[in-house]
């Protein structure tokens, strides 16, 4: 309570540093280019498609991912 998932994945990442997040928001605008994201950090607008999201993730947990 009281914090924003930006403000959540922070305090989550002290305890584990490598932790990827993905944010699904209907608020893109407050993720405007990106400037909010941190390292291993994506978004995606919703609504999204079940396909999409599977390969977000796929992407993120890949060697090569972002």
């Amino acid at each position: 309570p009281g914090m924003n998932g930006r403000q959540l994945a922070e305090i989550v990442r002290q305890q584990r540093p490598g932790l990827k997040v993905l944010f699904a928001t209907g608020y893109a605008e407050s993720f405007a280019a990106n400037d909010l994201l941190g390292p291993d950090m994506a978004v995606m607008t919703k609504p999204f498609a079940i396909d999409a999201f599977a390969l977000k993730v796929g992407e993120m947990l890949s060697p090569h991912g972002r």
